[in-house]
C-alpha cells in the first residue's frame, strides 16, 4: 500500500510506490520513495535531501530497457519534465531540444509531420527521450547518436546542470557515457539536428521487401512511408509491451573479431552477419539463440517471444528474477554451443 504522496513545486514524493506499472516487464517490485521530477530546475536542492544525497537512485522513465528482480531499497527518480522547442532554424536543418519525459515514438512522429528527415528508422522504439542518449538506441541500421548535437545532464558528482557535445557522450553501440556512469548523470534533455533531406536507410533486410508489399516505389519512398515499413515490421516481429510484458530486445547482437566470425561462418553458413568497426563482424544474436530452440519457450510465465527470439516476455505473472533466470540460461546455452557470450541490453537490478 503506498503510505503517503505529497506534492511540492516541481516534483511529487510518493512513499512505498509500487513499480510494476513503471516497467514494460510489469513485474512487481517497489520502492521506498518514487519521485516525480516535474522541473529539472529542482534536481539541485532535492539531491541535498537525505534519501538522494546517502541512499542509492535508480532513474526511470517509462521502464521500457530495464528488469528489476527485486524491490528498490532506496529512491526511483523519475523525470517526468515534457517539451518540444526548435531552438533554431538553420535552413538544411533545424535545432530542437526535447525534455527527457517526452516520449521517442510521439517525438518521432511529431518530426516527421514537420517535414524533418532521419528518425524514420527509429519509429515504434519504446521509452523516452531520456532514455534514448543512454543506450543510444538504434533499429533498422541507424542510430540515435547520429542526431544528437548536445546532452543536458545534471551531474551529480558536480551538483550541477551541465551539457555534453556528441563526442563527449562517447556513443557506441547500445552503449554510452551515461550507461556507463549511471549513478552519476541523470538525462535532463537532449538537443537534436534534424534535417529536412537525408539518404534513406533501406537496406536493412525486410525494409525493402515491405515497402514493396506497400505497393510503393522502392526507387523514391517518402520518409513517411519508410516509417509505416518500419512500423509494419516491428509490430508484426516484435511482441506489444501493452499487451504482453517485455523490453524490446533482451540481448545485443554480438561484435566479434572477423577471424572469429570466418571461423563460425565455416560451421554455420547461414548464420546472418554485418560488418562492424574495424575488423570485426556483427552477429545475429536472434539466430544463435533460435538455433538453441529457445524461441518460443515457456517456463511457468517467463518465456522466449514466439514472435521474434531475442524478445524475453512477461507471459503474466512472472517475476523478474524467473525472467533473469531465463536470460542466464540462454547465455550459457549459446555460450556452450557457440562460444560467443551474450550481453543484456537492458540494465538488470
Amino acid at each position: 500500500m503506498i503510505t503517503s504522496i505529497v506534492t511540492e513545486p516541481g516534483y511529487t514524493v510518493i512513499e512505498n510506490a509500487p513499480l510494476t506499472a513503471r516497467n514494460t516487464f510489469r513485474v512487481p517490485a517497489r520502492t521506498e520513495l518514487l519521485i516525480d521530477v516535474h522541473d529539472a530546475n529542482t534536481l539541485p536542492d532535492l539531491f541535498k535531501l537525505g534519501a538522494l544525497k546517502t541512499g542509492p537512485v535508480l532513474v526511470l522513465g517509462e521502464g521500457s530497457n530495464v528488469l528489476l528482480t527485486r524491490d528498490w531499497p532506496g529512491v526511483v527518480l523519475s523525470l517526468a519534465a515534457r517539451g518540444i522547442r526548435v531552438l533554431q532554424d538553420r535552413g538544411d536543418s533545424a535545432l530542437v531540444r526535447v525534455e527527457a519525459g517526452e516520449n521517442w515514438n510521439d517525438f518521432v512522429h511529431w518530426a516527421l509531420g514537420r517535414g524533418f528527415a532521419g528518425l524514420e528508422n527509429l519509429v515504434l522504439i519504446p521509452g523516452t527521450i531520456g532514455a534514448a542518449p543512454i543506450q543510444n538506441i538504434g533499429a533498422y541500421g541507424v542510430e540515435v547518436r547520429e542526431f544528437i548535437e548536445t546532452v543536458e545532464v545534471f551531474d551529480r558528482h558536480a551538483s550541477a546542470r551541465v551539457r555534453l557535445g556528441n563526442a563527449e557522450c562517447a556513443f557506441a553501440y547500445r552503449d554510452s557515457l551515461f550507461k556507463r556512469e549511471p549513478d552519476r548523470y541523470l538525462v535532463t534533455a537532449v538537443e537534436f539536428v534534424l534535417p529536412r533531406r537525408r539518404e534513406l536507410h533501406l537496406d536493412y533486410p525486410g525494409v525493402r521487401e515491405e515497402l514493396a508489399r506497400m505497393a510503393i516505389d522502392i526507387q523514391a519512398p517518402s520518409h513517411a512511408a519508410v516509417a509505416d515499413a518500419i512500423m509494419r515490421l516491428r509490430t508484426r516481429k516484435l511482441p506489444n509491451p501493452m499487451l504482453i510484458g517485455n523490453a524490446g530486445s533482451f540481448f545485443k547482437n554480438p561484435v566479434v573479431p572477423a577471424a572469429r566470425a570466418d571461423d563460425l561462418l565455416r560451421e554455420h553458413p547461414q548464420l546472418p552477419n554485418w560488418p562492424a568497426s574495424g575488423d570485426k563482424r556483427k552477429l545475429s544474436a536472434a539466430w544463435l539463440i533460435e538455433s538453441c530452440d529457445f524461441k518460443g519457450l515457456r517456463e511457468g510465465d517467463a518465456g522466449v517471444s514466439s514472435q521474434h527470439a531475442l524478445v524475453l516476455v512477461n507471459h503474466g505473472k512472472a517475476t523478474g528474477t524467473q525472467i533473469w533466470a531465463l536470460a542466464l540460461r540462454v547465455v550459457d546455452t549459446v555460450q556452450q554451443r557457440f562460444g560467443i557470450a551474450l550481453q543484456p541490453e537492458p540494465r538488470v537490478i
